[in-house]
C-alpha cells in the first residue's frame, strides 16, 4: 500500500512539473461546464442521482486504494461505461442543456446561472405557514379542494415547469383565490418555495402503491411526490373537507389546522437557542430566477 501511495504522489508531481497555461485553461473550462450542469440539474430530482454517483466514485477510490480486486473489477466495469450511464440517467437534463445552448439561453442567462443565492428570512417562512393554515381551515369549512406542496431540500424544478410560475408572497387570500373552483389553476398543485408561492397548477406524480378507494387524485398525487422527494404536501379534500398531510409516502388524514401548523413549523422553522447550525442549513437556499 505504501508503494502505491508513493507512486501516486510521484505521478502527481510529474503532472505539475509539466503544467502549463493551456492545462490551467483546460481545467477552468471543465470546472465551469461541470458547475453549470450542476446548477441546471439542481432544480430537479436528478441531483439525488448525481449524489449517488459521487458516493459510488468515493467507494471506488477506497476499494482501489485498498487493493480489493473483486470490488475494483465491479466498479471498473461500471465506470468504464460511465458516459453511456450518464446519458441514460440524465436524458431529460441533457436535452434541456442542449436546448438552452441551441436557443442561446446559456449566454443570455449566465448571470442567473451563477447567482449565489441568499438567506431566506425566517419570518417569511413562518408567515407562509400561518397563511396556509388559515386558508386550509377556511377551505375545509367550504369543502374546497386544495393541494399545496412545500419544497424542502429536494428541489422540484421539474414539477414547477409543469405549472404556472408566480413567485408571489404567500397570503391566505391568494391561496383561496387560486383554489377557487372557477380558477384556471385550481386543479393543479401549488408549490411553495422559501416561503413564497413559486408556482401553481403543477402536475404531481401519482403514487403507484395501493391506497384506500376513499382517497382521490389529490391524495394520490400528494403521496406520490413525497415518495420521490422530501417535500411535505397539504391536501384539503373536496368531498369531506378533511385536511391531510403527506410526508415520506405516508398520509395523515383528518387533522386540525393547529396540528398542521405544528407539523409545518417543526419541519421548516428550527426552534431553540442552540440550533443556529440548523437554522443556517434550513434557511440558506438558492433561489432560481
Amino acid at each position: 500500500m505504501l508503494n502505491q501511495i508513493t507512486d501516486t504522489f510521484n505521478k502527481i508531481l510529474s503532472v505539475f512539473s509539466t503544467f502549463s497555461i493551456t492545462d490551467f485553461l483546460d481545467i477552468v473550462l471543465v470546472a465551469v461546464v461541470i458547475y453549470i450542469c450542476i446548477r441546471i440539474i439542481r432544480e430537479t430530482r436528478a441531483i439525488q442521482l448525481a449524489k449517488g454517483l459521487i458516493y459510488l466514485a468515493i467507494i471506488y477510490g477506497i476499494v482501489n486504494l485498498l487493493g480489493m480486486e473483486a470490488s475494483s473489477f465491479i466498479f471498473k466495469s461500471i465506470f468504464s461505461n460511465i458516459l453511456i450511464i450518464l446519458v441514460i440517467l440524465f436524458a431529460p437534463e441533457v436535452r434541456k442543456i442542449l436546448e438552452q445552448v441551441g436557443h442561446g439561453a446559456m449566454t443570455k442567462n449566465l448571470k442567473t446561472i451563477i447567482h449565489p443565492g441568499f438567506a431566506v428570512e425566517l419570518a417569511e417562512i413562518s408567515d407562509a405557514i400561518e397563511a396556509v393554515c388559515k386558508a386550509c381551515a377556511d377551505m375545509s369549512d367550504k369543502k374546497t379542494g386544495a393541494l399545496i406542496c412545500f419544497e424542502n431540500n429536494t428541489m422540484l424544478g421539474d414539477i414547477i415547469t409543469t405549472g404556472t410560475q408566480l413567485n408571489a408572497k404567500t397570503t391566505k387570500e391568494l391561496i383561496e383565490n387560486i383554489f377557487f373552483p372557477k380558477s384556471p389553476l385550481h386543479d393543479g398543485a401549488m408549490v411553495i418555495r422559501d416561503g413564497r408561492i413559486f408556482a401553481a397548477g403543477c402536475i404531481l406524480p401519482l403514487t403507484k402503491k395501493t391506497v384506500s378507494t376513499a382517497l382521490g387524485t389529490r391524495h394520490r398525487a400528494g403521496i406520490g411526490i413525497t415518495e420521490q422527494s422530501d417535500a411535505i404536501v397539504v391536501i384539503v379534500s373536496e368531498e369531506t373537507g378533511y385536511i391531510s398531510v403527506a410526508q415520506k409516502g405516508v398520509l395523515q388524514r383528518n387533522i386540525s389546522d393547529g396540528d398542521l401548523r405544528d407539523i409545518l413549523m417543526t419541519a421548516f422553522v428550527p426552534s431553540g437557542a442552540s440550533s443556529d447550525d440548523k437554522i443556517i442549513t434550513k434557511l440558506v437556499r438558492r433561489r432560481k430566477k
